[in-house]
């Protein structure tokens, strides 16, 4: 939230003097103890759905102690809720950050505000091949919404050339989500076939094929998955 530049004097004035240089422009971050919970008891609850084993809290605490501390002490309240199914730890962004390079697989579902999601789904994406494969899900109490992380990407429209894993694999979370996991699970499977082998892959996967050659290759190889029964 920008505060504009009459307001930002105001609280430079309420300020100890000296203590913010005059010139200094003003952002206000609200974190609130409702919506706090919300995500983060979804969190909690996608772990138990999915058999997952830890959650860990990602903040700046150090830093943004009101905002950032409120975050973490709601995510301790909701922690012991789930004190015996599901783990809790908590890390700091820029500690994240390195975590996942070094580290990545310590680490099961991340909870965090929209700030630092940001972020960090940048920066996951860039260690699994790019935002060509990075699905997206955007789930509230009455409905959800599935989508690539990288958008449309309206400019490469009609070239043949974007990766369709990203929209597929968004597929795969909505088909999930309608509680069709033995279909999410043919459809991520077929995906992951295809880009094992190499052969029908986009340039950002260091082949050659294009969205549509790509897009039948996992339709064929879904085609040979035999459904649950």
């Amino acid at each position: 939230m920008a505060v504009g530049l009459g307001g930002s004097k105001k609280i430079i004035e309420m300020a100890p003097k000296g203590k913010i240089n005059p010139e200094a422009a003003i952002s206000i971050k609200p974190i609130s103890r409702f919506n706090s919970e919300r995500v983060i008891r979804f969190a909690f609850d996608y772990a138990v759905k999915h058999k997952r084993r830890k959650v860990t809290a990602v903040t700046k605490a150090n830093i943004m102690k009101c905002t950032d501390g409120l975050f973490y002490e709601v995510a301790r309240e909701v922690a012991k809720k789930y004190d015996g199914k599901i783990e809790y730890e908590e890390r700091l962004i820029d500690n994240m950050c390195m975590q996942l390079v070094q580290k990545p697989e310590l680490y099961d579902v991340i909870v965090l505000p929209n700030l630092y999601g940001d972020i960090l789904s940048d920066l996951c994406a860039g260690l699994i091949g790019g935002l060509g494969i990075a699905p997206g899900a955007n789930i509230g109490d009455n409905g959800a919404l599935f989508e690539a992380v990288h958008g449309s990407a309206p400019k490469y429209a009609g070239q043949n050339k974007v990766n369709p894993t990203a929209v597929l694999l968004s597929g795969k979370l909505m088909l999930d989500y309608m509680g069709e996991t033995s279909a999410a699970e043919r459809l991520e499977q077929a995906i992951a076939d295809v880009i094992r082998e190499g052969k029908n892959v986009t340039y950002d996967l260091g082949g050659k094929a294009g969205t549509r050659e790509m897009g039948e290759a996992i339709i064929e190889k879904l085609g040979k998955i035999p459904a649950a029964r």
